[in-house]
């Protein structure tokens, strides 16, 4: 089977979310205000994929779902859960209907937050990127975690767009002094 064969296929996975869409939305689509979906395209280092490839196997079904999402209920904003480095994939992204991307890894290749905001802050909505979760909130002092989710806030809140998160979830072992501190900054950056 070769690629171009691949790409002429309905996947049994798209006609699926497409299914489950139309059951969801018609249950919950008016009370809610943010449809996610989950595609883990990242590493590190880059993205799994070269952007040809996303354009080949994943634009065309992205662009599929989230538009029947919006057909469905044009007031959700569609958002996709996708972590590590997948700066070479947004202006595709967005293009295929993306509008709020999670969680912002910008510990990873590409993914500078200054960059990300200036290049697609128009567009995308950010959700997430407020605190790194690997290095500073596990490991830095209250007052280093502090400045950090300042200068985060700093650069992603300007112009809207914005929805503060940590990177990533908050694992056992951080001092709970930080993650106080953490809200605390958050809160004092309104």
């Amino acid at each position: 089977m070769t690629a171009s064969s691949v790409s002429s296929f309905r996947p049994a996975l798209t006609e699926l979310h497409l299914r489950n869409l139309e059951r969801y939305l018609g249950a919950v689509g008016e009370h809610i205000d943010i449809v996610g979906f989950g595609d883990d395209l990242g590493m590190q280092t880059g993205p799994q994929i070269s952007p040809r490839m996303y354009r080949e196997f994943f634009k065309p079904r992205h662009a599929r779902i989230w538009g029947h999402a919006k057909k469905l209920c044009p007031h959700l904003a569609v958002s996709l859960h996708s972590c590590s480095g997948i700066y070479p994939l947004l202006a595709d992204m967005i293009d295929a209907g993306l509008e709020a991307i999670n969680p912002v890894q910008f510990t990873c290749s590409g993914m500078e937050v200054d960059r990300l905001k200036r290049e697609f802050g128009k567009d995308l909505t950010f959700w997430g990127g407020g605190c790194d979760t690997r290095q500073v909130l596990r490991a830095g002092t209250p007052d280093e975690v502090r400045r950090h989710v300042k200068e985060q806030v700093s650069i992603l809140a300007p112009g809207g767009g914005f929805v503060f998160q940590q990177v990533h979830n908050i694992l056992g072992g951080v001092p709970s002094e930080n993650i106080v501190a953490m809200f605390e900054a958050v809160n004092a950056s309104d």
